[in-house]
C-alpha cells in the first residue's frame, strides 16, 4: 500500500482526487487550511480509516512532519482566483510560488521522489496556437495567476533536474462538476438566485473556452502517471469542445427555468487576464488512452444541479 500525500485536499478538485485515490487502496494525508476548501467535501474520506485530515497553513506551518515516509506528493493547494489576483497581489506570490518552493524544499528534504503539480491553461496566455500544445510558444502573461502557476512549473522543472524527483505538470482548463465552488455557473447561479429577472455577464458574451469534467480531469492524471516517464512530464488536459459565455448561461438558465434580462458589459474580456479563447490540444494524453466520458454541456447541466442541491455552497465559507 502506497501512501501519498495530497495538499489543498478539501478543495473541489482535491477533494474528488482524494475519494478516487482512496478507492484505489492508497494510504492518503491530506492538508488544507480551509480558506476556500470545504471539510464537507471530506465527509466520505474522513470515514476511511486510511485518510488523515490536517488543517495547516503551508506557507506559516512546519510542515516537515506530515511529509515521512510519504511515496508521492499531489500539489493542489493554490489560490485559484483569476479574475481578483490584481486586487489581492500577494496571494497568488505566497500561495502558488512560496509554499510551491517550501513543498519542494520538504520533498528532497525527505527524499520523495514524484510529484502530481495541477497547473492552468491560463499560463498560455492569450495564445496564437489553436488547439494549443504543451510546446507552443509562450506568449505575454495576462494574469497574475497565470504567471505564478508558470513559476511554479518553472521551479518544479529546476529541482527535477538538480534532484531524483520526477514531476508530472498537468496543464487544465477549467473543470467542472460535483463540490463545484467557485467559476462562471457557479457566479451565474448565485447572481439568479439574488435577481431571477436580470443578469449581468462579463464581456460579450462570445468568449470561447473549453471545460473538463473533474471525473476525467482525475482519470486522466492517473493514467498520465503511469503511462509517461520523463523526468519531467508536461500535459494538457481538455476536451476536443468549446462553448461561448451565451451558450453557458443559455443551458443554466434552462436549468433553473428562468428567463431573465441579459446583460452584457461588453468587450471581448471578461477582465484583465481573461483569455477570450481557449482551447488546449489534448493529443498527447490521448495518446495513451484516455477521453472524456462527459461533455461540456452535460458537465454544466450536473454542475448547475449540485449547486441547486447544495444551496449553503452560495452561502457558506466551510
Amino acid at each position: 500500500m502506497k501512501t501519498y500525500l495530497v495538499t489543498g485536499c478539501a478543495g473541489f478538485i482535491g477533494s474528488n482526487l482524494v475519494d478516487y485515490l482512496l478507492k484505489k487502496n492508497n494510504r492518503i494525508i491530506g492538508l488544507d487550511n480551509l480558506s476556500t476548501g470545504k471539510k464537507f467535501f471530506l465527509k466520505k474520506a474522513l470515514k476511511n480509516k486510511n485518510f488523515k485530515f490536517f488543517k495547516i497553513d503551508l506557507l506559516k506551518n512546519n510542515i516537515d512532519r506530515y511529509f515521512k515516509n510519504v511515496d508521492r506528493v499531489y500539489h493542489f493547494a493554490a489560490n485559484a482566483d483569476v479574475r481578483f489576483g490584481l486586487k489581492h497581489r500577494k496571494k497568488d506570490i505566497n500561495q502558488n510560488i512560496l509554499v510551491t518552493y517550501k513543498i519542494l524544499e520538504t520533498i528532497k528534504k525527505n527524499k520523495i521522489n514524484e510529484i502530481i503539480f495541477s497547473s492552468t491553461g491560463s499560463i498560455y496566455g492569450e495564445a496564437t496556437q489553436i488547439p494549443t500544445k504543451e510546446n507552443s510558444p509562450f506568449p505575454i502573461q495576462t494574469s497574475l495567476y497565470g504567471a505564478s502557476k508558470v513559476s511554479a512549473e518553472a521551479i518544479i522543472s529546476a529541482y527535477s533536474e538538480a534532484y531524483e524527483l520526477k514531476s508530472y505538470i498537468f496543464r487544465f482548463v477549467s473543470i467542472l462538476g460535483d463540490r463545484y465552488s467557485h467559476g462562471h455557473v457557479f457566479d451565474f447561479i448565485k447572481k439568479l438566485k439574488k435577481n431571477k429577472n436580470v443578469i449581468s455577464i462579463l464581456g460579450d458574451g462570445n468568449q470561447k473556452k473549453s471545460y473538463l469534467n473533474v471525473d476525467d480531469c482525475i482519470r486522466a492524471i492517473d493514467l498520465g502517471v503511469r503511462k509517461f516517464n520523463k523526468n519531467v512530464n508536461i500535459i494538457n488536459l481538455g476536451t476536443k469542445e468549446c462553448l461561448t459565455v451565451k451558450e453557458s448561461i443559455k443551458i443554466i438558465c434552462k436549468i433553473l427555468k428562468l428567463k431573465p434580462k441579459i446583460q452584457y458589459s461588453g468587450g471581448k474580456r471578461g477582465w484583465v487576464g481573461d483569455n477570450p479563447y481557449i482551447y488546449l490540444d489534448t493529443n498527447k494524453i490521448r495518446s495513451v488512452g484516455w477521453k472524456p466520458q462527459y461533455n461540456i454541456k452535460d458537465s454544466i447541466k450536473q454542475t448547475a444541479r449540485y449547486i441547486l442541491k447544495n444551496q449553503w455552497i452560495l452561502k457558506k465559507k466551510n
